[in-house]
């Protein structure tokens, strides 16, 4: 993915790469590597169904909240935003440390993932960037289905997909090897930036 990325990208300047820990790292550091860039992480988390977690009804970063549009108790919502946050809290210092973030504006922002379902942890991290006033927000991953490409195009200024699969019933689908990335994995790959 990363050299087809590189080809799309060759020409653009001032950027770097914002991945979503876990999985984001992996592919966002592949990317940053070969294009030279700095690589720094944006933590959202998804708000999973009170049936079904897996399934994402809304999503959080440190500022922004997101929500689809299934109906769920305002005590379900407000404690599993504060458990979330306090996650997203955890997974800044585990992975950057005390290191500040890196500035985002006037810059070309790649925001980068493993995939995309919902979209709605990407539409998060969308929100949480556009106030930091980037010169453009391109959201870069290897699979989505298309009306969530669709829903992104709408908040990115660009998004790059290698496929866009309608028989979409989950990322890990589309990965030989989709286990899950530890903290520990993605420390060491931010290390070197």
């Amino acid at each position: 993915m990363a050299d087809e990325i590189k080809k799309k990208l060759a020409d653009i300047q001032n950027g770097l790469i914002l991945a979503l820990p876990r999985g984001g790292v992996i592919v966002g550091a592949k990317i940053a590597k070969n294009l030279g860039w700095p690589l720094d992480i944006i933590v959202t988390r998804k708000i999973g169904s009170p049936g079904n977690p897996e399934y994402a009804i809304g999503a959080v970063s440190a500022n922004t909240e997101v929500f689809g549009r299934e109906f769920v108790s305002k005590q379900y919502l407000d404690e599993a935003i504060r458990k979330e946050r306090q996650e997203i809290q955890r997974r800044i210092l585990k992975y950057r440390g005390h290191k500040p973030a890196l500035e985002l504006k006037g810059k070309n922002v790649f925001l980068v993932d493993d995939g995309l379902a919902t979209g709605l942890t990407m539409i998060a991290a969308i929100k949480e960037i556009r106030a930091q006033k980037p010169n453009k927000i391109i959201v870069v991953v290897p699979v989505a289905p298309p009306e969530t490409v669709e829903e992104i195009k709408k908040m990115a200024d660009e998004i790059i997909v290698l496929k866009i699969e309608p028989l979409f019933f989950a990322i890990g689908q589309f990965y030989i090897d989709f286990s899950q990335v530890s903290d520990l994995e993605v420390k060491e790959l931010l290390k070197d930036y």
